[in-house]
């Protein structure tokens, strides 16, 4: 199973896109900005998009890769997401007003798109990949993604706060990489509280419900472009994550827009 970063950023800036991942080519989760890096035949090649909530950042790339692709699918892009993110999508973007109604044209019978309602705790199967819905907590409805085609998951927690239920699922796979989000420094801590964000004060007691004797890479995502290299520097503080130092207790690294992963 190949894992593409296309965007990995909290907001945009030169050289960062936001939020999505390609994940051997046909199926997309989220539709931030990093899509617009692939080409029309990648684009093309998408069948499913699995989203984990309706802000901006996630979905903003839908309805215009939709419209770059249409006239070369004789089927419609299937949209997997919670309820509460499809009736937001269907009621503030394919609307007639800020975009056409891509789940009725060119007709209803035979649209552009198609939603799919999923559920925290659904586990959906595209080929061979099996896709598990997990528990976020959000300003909005929103859940994560474990993903596996048989030799571990990639696990991605979408955009989250302190999240109890995510860790007691995830110390039950056979984890293979973690993508967590840290949107926020610590100056900003009461900011991404209210926002339900992690920083890295928070992000350190999230990192202590890991199962002990349990060990993988972890990730960082979603950090905000002017404060990256302040949230990587008190994440190694709290983590002491020196390239082959003493006590290192996660592996954690900075994830980057353009990274590739075979799992």
């Amino acid at each position: 199973m190949k894992v593409r970063v296309l965007g990995c950023s909290g907001a945009i800036s030169k050289d960062c896109r936001t939020t999505s991942f390609l994940i051997d080519g046909d199926v997309l989760i989220d539709a931030g900005t990093g899509v617009g890096d692939l080409t029309p035949d990648e684009m093309s090649g998408i069948e499913h998009v699995l989203l984990t909530h309706s802000h901006l950042d996630h979905v903003l790339a839908l309805p215009l890769m939709v419209d770059a692709i249409a006239a070369r699918r004789t089927t419609p892009v299937q949209i997997h997401a919670l309820a509460g993110t499809i009736a937001a999508l269907e009621k503030h973007i394919f609307n007639d007003v800020i975009w056409p109604d891509f789940a009725r044209l060119p007709t209803p019978e035979a649209p552009f798109v198609s939603f799919h309602e999923i559920q925290v705790g659904q586990t959906l199967q595209f080929g061979r990949k099996l896709v598990e819905v997990l528990p976020a907590v959000h300003t909005v409805p929103a859940v994560g993604f474990a993903v596996t085609a048989g030799n571990g998951c990639w696990v991605f927690t979408g955009d989250t706060e302190r999240n109890p239920a995510f860790w007691d699922r995830l110390n039950q796979l056979n984890v293979a990489m973690l993508v967590i989000e840290t949107a926020f420094s610590n100056r900003e801590k009461d900011l991404a509280q209210r926002s339900l964000h992690l920083s890295p004060h928070v992000l350190a007691d999230e990192l202590d419900c890991i199962a002990p004797g349990a060990a993988y890479p972890i990730y960082i995502t979603h950090t905000k472009p002017a404060e990256t290299e302040l949230i990587m520097a008190e994440i190694q503080r709290f983590d002491q994550t020196l390239a082959n130092g003493p006590h290192v207790t996660h592996d954690i690294r900075w994830l980057r827009a353009g990274q590739e992963f075979e799992l």
